[in-house]
């Protein structure tokens, strides 16, 4: 009787490890099953932001008959170009004036084509005007064509208007972003009565500055600069593990 006792201990010790061992691996397997469910979503943020910097660029460009001529034409009307930005407000700081540049201007043929006799030579100087008051930019921009009126010839470009904090707030929209993506995993989980794990993956897509209400978009990203009043978006998309 004592012998058969003795026999039953190593078994009751064997069943009780295969027990425990079963255990530990439903568990591993639950966990290892647990971390391969995973829910992958999109997350945007989108931003209304106000350019701070207007940019206003054009030439001015005259031709006279001989390169002396254009040269002294040129510096003629760059003083009646400065008094006029300044009769708008605007300060010698806020102008900046480039290297001139000239060219002959050859004759051409009767029948079309371009002879190597010099009828003119164009003097030109490029210009910028840039202010933080972005509203005074777009004003001149559509006025200063009137120029020609005091014998200025000043060929005026489309006004830029830039945000100069774009590198804060993009890094600001793209944590937005990223918050929104675990909102929707959150509640898409919840709603299948799991919960949402950590994240496993994130991806940001490319940021979008458009002009504000625009459905501009672009695989490469948009920089508008056309406008002064813009919305910047950024979107990403993260996988998370739902337990």
């Amino acid at each position: 009787m004592e012998n058969k006792n003795n026999n039953l201990v190593p078994f009751l010790i064997l069943g009780i490890c295969l027990i425990i061992c079963s255990i530990i691996f439903v568990r591993a397997w639950r966990a290892n099953y647990s971390s391969n469910q995973t829910i992958t979503v999109t997350g945007s943020a989108k931003k209304d932001i106000t350019s701070d910097l207007g940019i206003l660029r054009g030439s001015l460009t005259v031709e006279a008959p001989s390169a002396e001529s254009a040269y002294q034409e040129l510096k003629k009307q760059k003083p009646i170009l400065i008094s006029y930005l300044a009769s708008n407000g605007f300060t010698v700081k806020e102008i900046e004036f480039f290297t001139m540049n000239s060219y002959p201007v050859y004759e051409i043929s009767a029948s079309g084509y371009q002879t190597g006799k010099v009828r003119a030579y164009t003097y030109s100087q490029r210009i910028a005007i840039k202010s933080n008051d972005v509203n005074k930019i777009k004003s001149i921009s559509l006025e200063i064509p009137s120029l020609i009126e005091k014998g200025v010839s000043f060929n005026v470009e489309m006004p830029e208007y830039h945000y100069s904090k774009i590198a804060d707030i993009k890094i600001e929209i793209q944590a937005e972003a990223a918050k929104d993506a675990m909102n929707r995993a959150s509640r898409i989980a919840l709603s299948t009565g799991r919960e949402l794990g950590p994240m496993r993956s994130a991806r940001m897509g490319v940021i979008q500055i458009t002009p504000r209400l625009s459905n501009q978009i672009s695989d490469y990203g948009v920089n508008d600069l056309s406008s002064i009043e813009k919305e910047i978006t950024a979107v990403v998309n993260a996988s998370f593990e739902i337990e």
